[in-house]
Formats: structure tokens, sequence, C-alpha cells
């Protein structure tokens, strides 16, 4: 796939459930079928793809696999940080409506102020049925002008002053605009009706730069290894993969507040799966074991460029740039999953595919943070490496990357998967 191709899926993927759901459908366009939890596990050739709320896990079993040699895994997250609309969802305050949200995971909260905001995710209307929904542009977050508190100390009160306008006291309110977007009627999105809507930046993904080499976006932690993960995987099936290995891509939900839930990578959705996938091909628990220990998962996930303003936040030695290519990210304290050894085995990839690569080793009077890296090799005793494509303004309503580092990440899992 092509750059406007990744520009399409940003923008087609405003939350955790539309990414979900776009990789389910661009798989099942490649052939994948369709694999339900409540089902049977199917031990055919060819692909399969699972949807769980906001995450999806999708196989491909190669004719020889029965059982597996190995698995290949490669993982990813589908959520991004941002505001989430509360139950009870409206208020009106000095005659405007306004929106009454919870902060989701760690944002950068003055990048949310005096932007053209939309929201996003699932609508459980009155009659069961599920809807997803993207609304325009309806809300924004203002900031208060500077004549009235004249200071460059900005300190915004998590619970004051977050609260998004959607409208004067006498417009529609929020429940015909979901209507809207649902296009369904304003009695289906009434109780027993139930959502969960992400704010997102309504302005499109975009290409700056003097050469536009560079891409400005919301969400690409971690929609830029989601897409990477999605292009590999659906150019492998086009190299037609060999072998005796069994080719996993899993996207969870939950990353951005410590991924444990039943579709985060803490919870039990990834080590069932698999388990599942390995019985149905006739391992049994031994050689399950045995199958997990020759197995290597790549975890995907933003990493953090050096900024040009404040490169006294990097290490002197380490200092990934925006277009050097995908970053390995190596802890020593654990943060990050890589070893000697998968580093190793990542970098012989990133070698056959022709991609240059970059090392991220945190400045050590600066913490990291960390993903879901740690979280999969812990629960499943896969050996893994973390990686990722470096970012400016990690966690902001709008976060920058380089293109060429998208399209290295998806030739290196390319060749990931593809090699003998």
């Amino acid at each position: 796939m092509s750059l406007c191709d990744f520009l399409t899926f940003l923008d087609s993927s405003p939350s955790s459930f539309h990414a979900a759901a776009n990789v389910t459908d661009h798989l099942h366009q490649k052939g994948f079928d369709r694999q339900r939890l409540d089902q049977a596990f199917s031990a055919a050739p060819g692909g399969h793809v699972l949807v769980s709320g906001g995450a999806v896990i999708a196989w491909w079993i190669p004719d020889a696999a029965k059982p597996p040699k190995a698995l290949r895994l490669v993982g990813a997250h589908t959520d991004s940080p941002g505001f989430v609309v509360k139950p009870r969802p409206e208020f009106l305050r000095e005659h405007f409506r306004q929106l009454a949200v919870e902060v989701y995971g760690g944002p950068i909260i003055s990048s949310w102020f005096d932007r053209d905001l939309a929201l996003a995710g699932r609508l459980v209307t009155a009659d069961g049925a599920t809807h997803l929904v993207h609304t325009g542009p309806i809300a924004r977050i203002p900031h208060l002008a500077i004549h009235l508190y004249r200071s460059d100390d900005f300190s915004a009160d998590r619970q004051r002053h977050l609260q998004p306008i959607i409208g004067l006291e006498t417009g529609p309110d929020f429940v015909d605009a979901l209507a809207q977007a649902a296009g369904v009627e304003r009695a289906q999105c009434l109780p027993p009706a139930a959502f969960d809507l992400i704010t997102v930046d309504a302005q499109p993904a975009s290409r700056i730069g003097t050469q536009q080499e560079l891409v400005a976006s919301g969400r690409l932690d971690n929609l830029t290894s989601v897409w990477a993960g999605l292009d590999a995987l659906g150019a492998a099936v086009d190299a037609g993969m060999g072998g005796e290995d069994v080719r996993v891509f899993a996207a969870f939900d939950h990353e951005e507040v410590g991924s444990q839930s039943p579709t985060g990578a803490g919870g039990p959705l990834l080590a069932s799966v698999l388990t599942r996938i390995t019985r149905a091909l006739g391992a049994d628990e031994e050689e399950r074991a045995a199958i997990l220990a020759r197995s290597l998962n790549v975890s995907a996930d933003a990493a953090h460029s050096v900024h040009p303003n404040y490169p006294d936040k990097h290490d002197p030695t380490h200092h990934p740039v925006l277009g050097g290519g995908p970053v390995t990210k190596i802890n020593a304290n654990q943060r990050y999953a890589s070893t000697a050894q998968t580093v190793s085995r990542w970098r012989r990839h990133l070698l056959s595919a022709g991609v240059g690569g970059q090392d991220f080793v945190s400045n050590n009077a600066v913490p990291c943070g960390s993903t879901i890296g740690p979280i999969t090799a812990t629960g499943t005793g896969i050996p893994t490496v973390d990686v990722g494509v470096p970012l400016l303004s990690m966690h902001s309503a709008r976060e920058l990357c380089a293109w060429g580092d998208v399209a290295g990440l998806s030739r290196a899992l390319t060749d990931f998967w593809c090699s003998e």
C-alpha cells in the first residue's frame, strides 16, 4: 500500500473500534476467514481473523503447519490518548451545552485546547445493535483568553477546564448529534442504549515539510504500527508464506491505560487464541510449550525521536531521528523486552529488507515509558523485541512522523513474516 493508503487509514480509524474493524475488513478482502471466540478454531490453511471490541488478532496457517514449528508474532495497539465521554454526557453551564469527559491515558493536555473535535467509537442502541460512530467536528475545549490570566504558565484543572463545548443552550443536544452520526432514531440512543466514545482531532492527516516527507496526524501512536503490520501481512500473503511457522498479527486495545482488560495485552485474549490455534493444529501442551520457546514476538509501538529543541532529554549516544528508520527500544530495567538475542534477530530482518535502523536507550535522568512488549513476553514466555516508528509530540492531539520510517517498518515486518 502507499502513503495515500496510510493517510486514508489514519482518517478512517478515529477510535480503537474503527481501527480493528478496518484491519478486519482489509483482511477479509485478502481472503481471511472470520473466526469467532465462541466457535471451534479452524485448522484450515490460509488466513483467519478475529475481532473483539477494539482488538483484532489475525493469523496465517501455511500448508505444512501441523503442528507449527513456531509462531512469528507482531504486536501493536489500536488505542490512543484522549477524552472519553461519560455516561451522563451533557450538562448546561452559562448557556453553553458541554460534554462531561474523563481523561483517557496520558494526553498532552495543552495540545487539545482550541481544536475542532469529533467524537468516535461505538454505540449500542436500545435494540441491542452495535454501531460504529464518527461525528463531524462538534466540540471544542476553549482556552481562557490571555487577558484574563496574563501568565506564561498554563495549568488546566482536569475536572473544571477540560469539558468541551458542543453548542449553545438553544441548539440540538448530544443525543440528537449521536443519533444523526449513527443513522438511527433518537429513541434508539436513549437508555438502555450505551456508548464508548472518545474525542479525536477533526483535522485530517496531512503531509508537511519542504519535501512533503512528514506526516502530521492524531493517533500516530500507535496507528503507525497497526498500519505497518497490516500492510506487511498483506504483502507477505501476496508473496506466499511457506514453511511450518504460523504468522500472527495482534493489535490490542487499552495499552494507553495499562493493558489490563479483556481486550488488552495483559488480558487473556492472546494466550487463549495462541492456545486454541496450536491445539487446532494438533499440538498438545508439551508441544505448545516448545512452539512458544522457538517463537519470536516483534512488539511494535511508537518510539521517541530526539527533539531538536530538547536534545538533552535523550541519551548522548542514542539519538533516534525522524527519517532514520525504525527504532529498536532497549531498557535494562525491563520497560522494554528486547534482549541481545531478539535484537540480533530483528537487525537481520532490517538488513535483509534494506531498511536502516536506530536504537533507543533512555537518558538515565529521564524515565521512559513502557509498552505491550514486556506484558506479552511475561504472559506468554515468547522472546520479544520492542521496536517502533520515531515520533515527535507523542501523546499530543496531533503527532509527527516521517513516512519513510512507516514504510521501512512495513518492509522489515514483511521480511520477518516471509523469510525462511
